[in-house]
């Protein structure tokens, strides 16, 4: 299992120097926060590729139908070239149901779904050296492929997580297109929920290496009590977990010494 953390808010110079924070303290990712205004997700993990060497890098998460496929995938690739291949995209529909800046995107459900299958193609397709790519919601021509030259990947596959709603078929589906599923359930979250959903992977032929994702809190000061949490997510199938602290508000100086304390704990291994 690998370990990162969701940096709840803060400055870009506090989240900066959070991600430094976390690397030397044996964690193996950070994870940025995207929204329509703030600090800039990818400005901030470009800033985080420079200053360290090891820690895997990505939003948690990017709201893909409410961005431009090909901005994505150039703020992506050019994170991977920066970072030697670290970059990890997580995409979701976008959270309609909170206090975040609305900014008059699509809402309808159906269609969201529709751009956000359109959208991971059409990002793997530019990051392969595609020019061309026509779908119902996207229309993407280019005749110079020395812009698609200058613009591969490190990594031969940058790995991109999904949202996966358990245990609804259509959603569960389009993760087997990806990388890594972030599980949404159905009631609360629990280590047998997941053993289902990872059963449920498996037996429709899941690549191997495809992650699973658990998050939550685990205490800074019990290491004994806060690897005994994490390890029945593993157990039930989890390859990574993500440590948060989502309760508001997120920039205080005390949620931003509660969280520079958990970092230098180390992860829950």
């Amino acid at each position: 299992m690998r370990f990162g953390v969701i940096l709840p808010g803060g400055t870009a110079v506090e989240q900066l120097e959070q991600a430094v924070l976390a690397e030397e303290a044996g964690w193996d990712g950070v994870f940025v926060w995207e929204a329509a205004y703030g600090v800039d997700a990818w400005g901030l993990l470009s800033a985080m590729a420079a200053r360290t060497e090891r820690i895997k890098l990505g939003t948690m998460l990017t709201p893909l139908p409410w961005r431009r496929p090909w901005k994505v995938a150039s703020q992506v690739v050019t994170l991977d070239q920066l970072s030697g291949g670290r970059a990890i995209l997580a995409v979701g529909l976008g959270a309609v149901d909170t206090d975040l800046p609305l900014t008059g995107e699509e809402l309808d459900l159906r269609t969201r779904a529709s751009m956000m299958d359109e959208g991971i193609d059409l990002i793997r397709e530019l990051w392969a050296g595609g020019l061309s790519y026509h779908s119902k919601h996207y229309d993407y021509e280019c005749a110079r492929d020395d812009l698609t030259q200058v613009g591969r990947p490190v990594q031969e596959r940058i790995p991109i997580w999904v949202v996966g709603a358990w245990p609804r078929p259509k959603s569960m589906r389009r993760v087997l297109r990806c990388d890594g599923v972030l599980p949404q359930y159905q009631g609360e979250a629990s280590p047998e929920q997941l053993r289902s959903l990872r059963t449920w992977l498996d037996e429709r032929g899941a690549a191997p290496g495809l992650d699973v994702v658990a998050e939550g809190e685990t205490p800074a000061d019990d290491p004994a009590a806060a690897a005994a949490e994490v390890r029945l997510w593993a157990e039930a199938g989890a390859t990574w977990w993500l440590e948060t602290r989502w309760d508001m508000p997120h920039n205080s100086t005390e949620r931003m010494q509660q969280v520079r304390a958990r970092l230098a704990a180390g992860p829950p291994a």
